[in-house]
């Protein structure tokens, strides 16, 4: 199974934030600055009641949508739980899977990380697979072996079929909300090892794979972070709420694409 060549990619987390007042200034505002953005190059990645506000605001743009989580199961008795279905019938594409929050302050496991990207899969969606290490992990050395270890996980419980259709995203989590950014040099060495773990296992997909930096990408940064070989766009946090960074951000990856 192949892969065409990477493009570079923005994905903006809204964590939980908006509403639809404040949701409908900042599209209307996407919008207007997503005008000859090539299409599905950027999403924006909602909590899921507003999954129908970006459904009926963003159809027939540029921007694609989607979800920050997503449950295992298709269907049953799991109050609270949101399937990959649910989130499939307002036209999504994305959803992210394994962000770092949700592994700290849920407790999610890696192997339930490579089960919410099958789940995704089979419902069409693209999962968006992140993988991170915390400050302690990196000043004790221990960053690869941390990545490796949640990278594993997924390769081993998901597979080729799901790989083929799905984003990996390097978030470090001292640098999530903390102002604090790694160096593009950093961030390329990450990327770098997480692509040669891809290729160590699925050979055909590495060179394909998107891989996206997360850690307070802001558009002042963005151009030295995506100029790196292997950094291909952004998982961006509170900079996707500020409509000129975040499209600051878009522009700086579809500058990057164009170089290359």
């Amino acid at each position: 199974m192949t892969r065409r060549m990477r493009s570079k990619f923005v994905a903006g987390n809204w964590k939980m934030n908006g509403s639809l007042t404040a949701n409908h200034q900042l599209l209307t505002a996407l919008l207007s600055g997503a005008e000859g953005m090539p299409a599905d190059s950027a999403a924006v990645l909602v909590p899921f009641p507003y999954l129908a506000q970006c459904s009926v605001t963003l159809d027939g743009s540029p921007l694609a949508w989607g979800a920050q989580d997503v449950s295992t199961h298709e269907s049953g008795a799991f109050t609270g739980e949101v399937s990959a279905a649910m989130i499939a019938d307002f036209a999504a594409s994305y959803v992210i899977v394994g962000h770092s929050e949700r592994r700290a302050l849920h407790g999610e496991s890696d192997e339930l990380v490579a089960q919410k990207a099958v789940a995704a899969h089979n419902a069409g969606l693209i999962p968006i697979v992140c993988v991170g290490e915390t400050l302690d992990d990196r000043e004790a050395g221990r960053t690869e072996a941390v990545v490796a270890r949640q990278l594993d996980a997924v390769l081993d419980g998901a597979g080729d079929e799901v790989l083929s259709s799905s984003i990996l995203a390097y978030e470090p989590v001292w640098a999530i909300g903390t102002g604090r950014t790694a160096s593009p040099q950093q961030a390329q060495d990450v990327h770098a090892f997480v692509r040669g773990r891809l290729r160590e296992r699925f050979p055909a997909l590495a060179d394909g794979t998107r891989i996206l930096y997360g850690g307070s990408v802001k558009a002042a940064n963005a151009a030295d972070l995506f100029a790196m070989a292997d950094v291909d766009g952004g998982l961006v946090g509170g900079a996707s709420l500020v409509p000129h960074e975040f499209m600051g951000i878009c522009e700086a990856a579809f500058s990057a694409s164009r170089a290359d």
